[in-house]
């Protein structure tokens, strides 16, 4: 039994790491960065899209090629262009049915529709487009924007999340662990158990996203590759520290693994039911890409949790002491007996005197400079950025729309898309040419025509004079309208349009919708706004009962929950700061706070939980106050490497060139420090210790302690 039951459970984990490593590179294959793909189904930009297909009948993405001159381009380079436009169909994934050629009214710049099959390959079709007419025409400045190529560029963005961010990721957790344990075994086994986890977390995540029963997008992916590697690796941290504790006492490895799970089993499942619990709050989300990730980020959580409660502990069963070589631990029962099983010397124990000593200035001093370092939760921008700023460095999307809007339009080729009642075309037309905002607007017709300009008189015909108006194409009763918009359509100008259009149709006779890029934008952050507001107090409710149960007590997971709260307002004050004036970022999108928020208070509680399961146990045998300093000692080394750990983990997703995750890595990474180091380390313990045995009412160790110790603990911080 004692072999087989280690050896039944790390096959277990093989077998699934086996048949789930090739789905690193397919993933792809299952998930999705179009926006209007995670809207609420009752937004009108939803609707709007859904209707797209049926008009346009095609399934197809526009890429907006501008070719723009220092001169006024000659009729011979015109002829050029037209001529390498029209070969365009020849790449695999564009299709033939291309714009004309459309040249600006200052002579200096052309553009051109180009269709790509949605489901091709996009930034492989982009980047051959961009080379073939820059080869053609190698006199002109030639860029790919529009739908196609802000896509583009969100995939290339994303490309690194199989490759360049695991190893990233992986090899910071491994060099910490290096550091931390000074061996080589047993970091290679606590990643293994990251890994593990991971990969049978992508198995099921993979094939739950192929049966459309959740939503798979590469932001998700990346979060979901981060939160498993720092949790699981947190959660190891945590039964390798009570396996060695245990070993010190028992000379058999078979008791000693069963003391680490005993006494790891408790809050591991806390922590990890307690960020389970916040992460499956977001199901409540308007927003498919919030609501989806919950229980994405969920199974990966579990499968963490089991992880580091299945397979390490096999493992390190079978290796035994070697495990940890060259510092074994010895077996020592009488050391640890003579030291009361806490350690008299290092950094902890000295930071324990601290606290002992002063407690009530330290936690007075540690809360008023968090709270100076929330003051800069003011100067947070988190109404939405643009879609051209979604991308960092370089992109060739955001070139071309600066050209496009210096030449043309600013919204040529993302036009807003307005639904109405045959009936109404004419009204509804109206209200778009009174806007001045709008530059022109077409109706799509139920010919080859495909599009046809509208005025205040009606449908313009085109030809010749005298040849007939294209009829509009009516489907179920509704006609659709494209309106070009003066101003880029991912700007705030732009938004600002749509609005005053949509407050515009608010009283109209006949419902009518707006749709588009510029509404789906809309649409996204004013959903995201509602989710934070509504997300937030909820996750705050849910992990404090869950730590009501976990404690036995009232006031202690109020008190955890405020410092953690505080932190995370610190945590978000200081990135706001940082944001503007070190990285100069555009502003930040409404869920930056929410994602920002869920993780760490989740995962800040997951500290709080580390350190008050071990001070109650402790206070069980020694009174609170005394718990305080025994819990703070012996936790505060597993602790601080598990923060640390988590925080590079997060600190990786950096690597990917994706605004949002860049600022979301930030507010994590700093965040977890600041729990780590400040709050987890100082305040908590002081505060805990300033208030002693009636932290824990109403339960029983509120009425005293073991034998008077608190009370003789406490006259020796008399002035405090």
């Amino acid at each position: 039994m004692r072999v087989f039951l280690p050896a039944a459970l790390i096959l277990l984990w093989l077998t699934g790491t086996a048949i789930g490593g090739p789905y690193f590179g397919r993933v792809a294959e299952v998930s999705s960065n179009d926006q209007t793909t995670y809207l609420p189904e009752s937004a009108d930009a939803t609707a709007v899209q859904e209707l797209l297909g049926e008009f346009n009948d095609s399934d197809t993405i526009p890429a907006v090629v501008v070719a723009t001159s220092d001169s006024e381009l000659s009729e011979s380079q015109l002829t050029a262009i037209e001529d390498a436009v029209a070969q365009l169909p020849e790449i695999s994934g564009v299709q033939d049915d291309l714009s004309p050629v459309i040249t600006s009214e200052d002579g200096l710049a052309v553009q051109a529709f180009v269709p790509i099959g949605s489901e091709e390959e996009l930034g492989a079709i982009v980047e051959e487009i961009s080379e073939t007419l820059r080869a053609d025409l190698p006199d002109l400045e030639v860029f790919v924007t529009g739908p196609a190529g802000f896509t583009a560029d969100l995939a290339a963005g994303f490309e690194g999340i199989d490759g360049l961010l695991l190893a990233v990721s992986l090899a910071a957790v491994f060099l910490i662990l290096i550091v931390v344990y000074r061996s080589l075994l047993l970091p290679l086994a606590v990643l293994a158990t990251s890994v593990f986890a991971l990969t049978v977390s992508l198995l099921t995540v993979w094939w739950l996203a192929y049966a459309d029963i959740l939503l798979l997008s590469g932001q998700t992916q990346g979060i979901l590759f981060i939160l498993v590697i720092g949790a699981a690796t947190d959660y190891s941290l945590l039964y390798v520290a009570r396996y060695r504790e245990a070993l010190r006492v028992h000379q058999d490895k078979w008791t000693a693994s069963w003391k680490g799970l005993r006494g790891s089993f408790e809050p591991i499942l806390a922590s990890g039911g307690t960020v389970i619990a916040g992460l499956l709050c977001l199901l409540l989300s308007d927003l498919k890409s919030n609501s989806t990730l919950g229980p994405v980020a969920s199974i990966g959580i579990l499968f963490a949790m089991a992880s580091a409660l299945t397979f390490l502990p096999a493992i390190l069963f079978i290796l035994g002491r070697a495990a940890f070589w060259p510092r074994r631990p010895r077996f020592e029962p009488e050391v640890v007996a003579a030291e009361d099983g806490i350690p008299s010397r290092g950094i902890w124990a000295r930071t324990g005197r601290a606290v002992e000593r002063r407690p009530r200035r330290i936690w007075i001093a540690t809360t008023l400079v968090l709270f100076l370092g929330a003051v800069g939760v003011t100067q947070l921008d988190a109404q939405g950025v643009p879609q051209s700023e979604l991308v960092l460095g370089e992109s060739q999307a955001r070139d071309g729309q600066v050209a496009l809007g210096e030449h043309f339009p600013g919204g040529s080729g993302s036009p807003a898309y307005v639904v109405t009642e045959e009936g109404s075309l004419q009204s509804t037309a109206d209200v778009l040419l009174e806007n001045s905002g709008v530059d022109g607007v077409t109706v799509v017709t139920d010919d080859d025509a495909g599009s046809a300009p509208v005025d205040a008189e009606g449908v313009s015909a085109f030809g010749p004079p005298g040849t007939p108006a294209p009829e509009p194409l009516v489907i179920d009763g509704s006609i659709m309208l494209q309106a070009t918009l003066t101003e880029a359509a991912d700007s705030a100008a732009a938004q600002d349009t749509v609005r005053e259009l949509r407050d515009s149709y608010a009283d109209a006779d006949s419902e009518v919708l707006v749709g588009g890029v510029t509404a789906t934008a809309i649409d996204t952050n004013d959903a995201a706004i509602d989710d934070r507001n509504l997300i937030i107090p909820l996750v705050l409710v849910v992990i404090l009962l869950i730590l009501m149960m976990l404690l036995r007590s009232v006031l202690a997971p109020v008190l955890l929950v405020l410092t953690t709260v505080l932190s995370f307002a610190t945590a978000l004050g200081v990135s706001a700061l940082v944001f503007n004036g070190v990285f100069e970022f555009p502003g930040a999108d409404p869920t930056v706070p929410l994602y920002g928020f869920v993780f760490l208070v989740a995962l800040g509680i997951d500290y709080n939980i580390f350190l008050m399961t071990r001070v109650r146990e402790e206070s069980l045998s020694h009174g609170t106050r005394r718990g305080v300093i025994r819990g703070l000692t012996v936790t505060g080394g597993v602790i601080t490497s598990a923060g640390i750990v988590l925080a590079a983990t997060f600190a990786a997703l950096s690597v990917i060139p994706i605004l949002f995750l860049v600022q979301i890595a930030f507010i994590v990474a700093f965040g977890v420090l600041l729990d780590t180091f400040l709050v987890r380390a100082l305040l908590v313990p002081a505060l805990v210790y300033d208030i002693g045995p009636a932290v824990w009412w109403p339960s029983k160790l509120a009425k005293g302690d073991r034998g008077g110790s608190d009370q003789r603990l406490r006259s020796g911080t008399a002035g405090n």
